[in-house]
């Protein structure tokens, strides 16, 4: 506007403008990483092209389990609704073949084969009587059909059948394992620091209920894309690592919330890396456990994953169980929480060559942490000896002048002198 009235030359509207646009910064999205498995241990993989889509339909009741609860709960309806259907136009058909559709004068002229069934809307009521054993009183079957009977039969071994399956999928949906794996719950972060003097890796791992996971173990897999010497591509290479566990049996017992902790040896994928290194690693670190429910008996699995980015160099979870009262007490607000520790920089293999690198930053931790204490005790002093300046002054501030009265004969002799 100021440059079409004049007011201002349009070159230095120009030139403002670009330099306005110099000074914004550029913040490039950054690119979303691809990960294996979710926080919540859901899978990360989309199956497409799938042409044979028929191995679905030989595993139907894995597949009626695997489906939604929308797409279940419309099955079950619509087989039960299908069922009826079919057996009231079977009974409607036996009905019209027998006769019993010929009504004069309101009598039948002979004995039916089912009473009271004289349309479609009769038969399919009797369908639903006879598979869900209401049994009214007003509609029965007589002995005057064997089509009728064999009917009869076939209709209740279709519907027990019904019933099995579809209260069986049902009950398989709710007592699902995974459902008991909501409880079972990760540290946000994993971290490294060093423990017994060596670099480890370190995630914490609980349970919110009191029924406990029987024969519980965890396994640790580290997942990244590796390329052969021949050439070839692995985008999903998947390696195990061994946990440290004092146990024979390698099971862990899951009461209170327990630290996993994973030793960076010669064994390990991690061996070669250090903390400037993890950043530009496209790693992912995949932890499961798995164990009996001790109230089903199902067994159960709860898995996690910790990309770079979540991998905390030099931290150290805080401790969160205490004795209380006689009773260990966890406060689960700090399940997650870290404390930054000393640790080396470099990587395991590094360390294990030079075990003076160790040393030599135990040291300088040792050495900033005394000129900590130090600076703290000066600075205690310091204000003490501010506040007893602050307080001597005051109590000068409030000394009272000491008055001498005296008398006539006292000032006039002291005024002769």
């Amino acid at each position: 506007m100021l440059a079409r009235k004049s007011i201002i030359p349009e070159e230095y509207v120009l030139a403002r403008i670009a330099a306005e646009n110099l000074r914004k910064p550029r913040v490039r999205p950054s690119v979303r990483k691809a990960r294996f498995i979710a926080k919540n241990g859901a899978c990360n993989v989309a199956h497409k092209n799938i042409r044979e889509q028929g191995r679905f339909l030989q595993d139907v009741f894995t597949t009626l389990v695997d489906l939604k609860w929308r797409h279940t709960l419309v099955i079950f309806t619509m087989s039960f609704l299908c069922s009826w259907l079919l057996f009231a136009m079977m009974w409607w058909l036996v009905a019209f073949a027998h006769g019993d559709m010929d009504i004069q004068d309101g009598v039948q002229q002979h004995a039916p084969c089912v009473t009271q069934v004289t349309s479609f809307t009769t038969a399919f009521l009797f369908s639903i009587e006879v598979q869900v054993t209401i049994g009214f009183g007003g509609r029965m079957m007589t002995e005057q059909c064997l089509l009728a009977i064999s009917v009869l039969i076939m209709q209740n071994i279709v519907g027990l059948i019904i019933n099995a399956v579809m209260l069986g999928c049902i009950f398989m949906k709710t007592a699902q394992s995974h459902r008991r794996a909501e409880t079972l719950i990760f540290s946000r972060h994993a971290v490294i620091a060093v423990r017994n003097g060596k670099l480890c890796f370190m995630f914490r791992v609980g349970d919110l209920r009191k029924s406990m996971i029987i024969s519980a173990s965890v396994r640790i897999q580290v997942v990244r894309k590796t390329v052969t010497p021949e050439g070839e591509v692995i985008p999903i290479h998947q390696i195990d690592i061994p946990v440290e566990n004092s146990m024979e049996s390698n099971n862990i017992f899951l009461v209170a919330p327990l630290i996993i902790c994973h030793v960076i040896d010669k064994r390990s994928p991690l061996y070669d890396i250090s903390e400037t290194d993890l950043l530009t690693h496209n790693l992912e670190v995949i932890v499961l456990l798995e164990g009996v429910v001790e109230t089903t008996g199902i067994t159960t699995q709860a898995r996690t994953s910790y990309i770079a980015e979540e991998i905390l160099w030099g931290y150290r979870f805080v401790s969160i169980v205490t004795e209380e009262d006689g009773v260990y007490s966890v406060d689960y607000s700090k399940f997650g929480n870290t404390v930054k520790v000393v640790a080396p920089h470099c990587s395991a293999r590094e360390l294990d060559e030079k075990p003076s690198i160790l040393i030599q930053t135990l040291q300088k931790s040792e050495l900033s942490h005394q000129n900590s204490l130090r600076k703290r005790n000066s600075m205690r002093r310091n204000n003490s000896m501010r506040k007893s300046n602050s307080m001597r002054r005051n109590n000068l501030g409030l000394i009272v002048p000491k008055v001498q009265f005296m008398s006539p004969e006292q000032s006039k002799c002291s005024a002769e002198t």
